[in-house]
C-alpha cells in the first residue's frame, strides 16, 4: 500500500505538499495539485482519513440519528441531508434507535470522534433529554423538537397548523362528525397533529369526543384497523384525519374491503404526501411536507457550527407545510350527498329514498 512518502516522492515535492492537497489547501496551486492527485491516483494511494482527523480535529462526517430507517419520509429527510452533505463534501453516517433512550445513548457514543456534527429526530421529550449533556459540547441539529432547545439547534415541521387546515378543510366541505387515526402516544409530531385536530373542530363549531380519535402508530396495519372502530361507532364519522400518509392508506384499503365508498360514504384525509399518495385509487388529499428539504436545511444550519467545532446556539426555524387536496376527500356536493345519505339509512321511507340508494350503488367513483 503507497504511503504519503511514496506519493511525495514519486511527484517530487515535499510530504506537506500532499498533505496540503488532500487537505484541500490554498497554499497549494492548481498544477501543482493535479500533479500530486495525478501520481497518488498512479500509486493506488488515499490519504488516512483516521490519521487526518487526529491532526486537523474533523473528519467532514455528519451524523444522523433517526427513530427508524423504514419508509418513504425517512428516506427522503436521508436523501436531502445526502445531497447537501455531498455538495459540501462531507460524508454522512446513518443510524437508528427505535425509540429506545438507550440506544440513542449507544449510538451517540459510537459515533462520537468519527462525526464532525450531529441531525437527530428527536420523537419525545425523554429523547432530547438524552442528548442534552452530548450537545453541550458538539454541535446538534435537532428535528421535530417539542420545546426550545438552548443547548441545540433545530428544525420543526408546521405539524399543528398542518392538520389545523385539513380538519378545517374537511368542516368546510360540510363534515359535522369528523375522526382522526392519531400516531404513537407521547409522539411529539402525532401530539401536535392531533392539537390541530382538536382546536380545528373547536373553531368550527363540531363537537370532539374521545371516541372520534382511534390510537395508532403512523403504520398501514393501525389504519387498517381503525376502519372497524369508525365503522361501528355512533354516530359514524363522515370524514377521517389521519396522521399520517401511511395509516390513511391503511384506513383506505379497510374501506374498500367493507365496501364503503370513498369519499362519499367517508372522506379521508393524510400527513406527508409520500410519492403514492397521488396514484391511490382515490387519489389522496394530505398535507404536504417535503421531507428531502427537511433533511437538506438541517444540514445547512449543522454546517457553520460544524465547521467552528463548537455547539450548536439554539437557532430555531420551521418549515412551513401546504394542504393538497386530491379526490379522497370530495368536494361539497359529496359531502352534501354523503350527509343526505346518511340521513336515508336513519328515515328508509323518507322520499326519494329508493332513487337515490340506485344512484348510490353506481360504484366509488372519483371526484376532484
Amino acid at each position: 500500500m503507497a504511503t504519503i512518502r511514496d506519493v511525495a516522492r514519486e511527484a517530487g515535492v515535499s510530504i506537506a505538499t500532499v498533505s496540503r492537497v488532500f487537505n484541500q489547501t490554498a497554499l497549494v496551486s492548481d498544477a501543482t495539485a493535479q500533479h500530486v492527485r495525478g501520481i497518488a491516483a498512479r500509486l493506488d494511494y488515499w490519504p488516512n482519513s483516521a490519521a487526518r482527523s487526529l491532526i486537523t480535529h474533523r473528519t467532514h462526517a455528519i451524523g444522523v440519528l433517526l427513530p427508524d430507517l423504514y419508509g418513504e419520509f425517512f428516506s427522503e429527510v436521508i436523501r436531502g441531508i445526502d445531497l447537501a452533505a455531498r455538495a459540501e463534501k462531507y460524508q454522512v453516517l446513518v443510524s437508528s434507535f427505535h425509540d429506545s433512550t438507550e440506544t440513542i445513548v449507544s449510538a451517540i457514543r459510537a459515533l462520537r470522534g468519527r462525526i464532525d456534527g450531529l441531525i437527530v429526530m428527536v420523537p419525545d421529550a425523554e429523547a432530547h433529554t438524552a442528548i442534552r449533556e452530548f450537545a453541550s459540547r458538539f454541535p446538534v441539529v435537532l428535528l421535530h423538537p417539542g420545546a426550545s432547545a438552548p443547548e441545540c439547534s433545530s428544525l420543526a415541521i408546521s405539524n399543528y397548523d398542518g392538520a389545523y387546515e385539513a380538519v378545517k378543510h374537511l368542516a368546510a366541505l360540510g363534515h359535522r362528525t369528523i375522526g382522526m387515526v392519531r400516531g404513537p402516544e407521547g409522539n411529539l409530531d402525532a401530539d401536535e397533529r392531533a392539537r390541530g385536530y382538536r382546536d380545528a373542530l373547536r373553531d368550527a363549531g363540531l363537537d370532539w369526543s374521545p371516541s372520534l380519535e382511534v390510537t395508532g402508530d403512523f403504520s398501514e396495519s393501525a389504519g387498517f384497523r381503525a376502519a372497524s372502530e369508525f365503522l361501528s361507532a355512533t354516530p359514524r364519522p363522515s370524514a377521517v384525519f389521519c396522521a399520517n400518509d401511511y395509516s390513511a392508506i391503511g384506513l383506505l384499503s379497510a374501506l374498500r374491503d367493507a365496501e364503503v365508498r370513498v369519499p362519499h360514504d367517508m372522506a379521508i384525509v393524510g400527513f406527508d404526501d409520500i410519492a403514492i399518495a397521488r396514484y391511490l385509487t382515490p387519489t389522496l388529499t394530505t398535507v404536504r411536507v417535503n421531507a428531502c428539504l427537511l433533511g437538506e436545511r438541517a444540514l445547512r444550519q449543522l454546517l457553520p457550527f460544524a465547521r467552528a467545532r463548537r455547539p450548536a446556539d439554539g437557532q430555531r426555524e420551521q418549515l412551513s407545510t401546504s394542504l393538497v387536496v386530491r379526490e379522497s376527500c370530495g368536494t361539497l356536493a359529496t359531502a352534501k350527498e354523503s350527509g343526505a345519505a346518511r340521513a336515508r339509512r336513519r328515515n328508509p321511507a323518507s322520499p326519494g329514498h329508493h332513487r337515490d340508494e340506485r344512484l348510490s350503488s353506481r360504484g366509488n367513483g372519483a371526484t376532484a
